[in-house]
C-alpha cells in the first residue's frame, strides 16, 4: 500500500483522490512519519447474481428450502 504524508495530501488531495479512484489501491497517511490514516476506495456491493450467477442452472435441491433444519443438531 503506498503512503504520503500529512503535507502532501493537503498539498495535492484531489489528485491523491483521484489516483486512488483510478487505481483503486488504498493509500496510508503518515504524520511524522508514523501511519494515522488509510484512505481506501468503496468496494461495490455484489448482488447474488454476482457472486453465485455462474452456478444457476447448475445446482438441484430435492428437499423444501424453507423446512428447517435439525436432526444435524441432534438431540439439544
Amino acid at each position: 500500500m503506498l503512503t504520503i504524508s500529512k503535507s502532501k495530501l493537503k498539498a495535492h488531495m484531489l489528485r491523491v483522490f483521484r489516483e486512488i479512484e483510478d487505481s483503486g489501491q488504498g493509500m496510508v497517511v503518515t504524520d511524522r512519519g508514523k501511519p494515522v490514516l488509510k484512505i481506501e476506495p468503496i468496494a461495490p456491493k455484489l448482488r447474488v447474481d454476482d457472486v453465485f450467477g455462474h452456478l444457476k442452472g447448475k445446482v438441484k435441491w430435492h428437499g423444501d428450502p424453507n423446512q428447517p433444519t435439525t436432526s444435524e443438531w441432534g438431540n439439544v
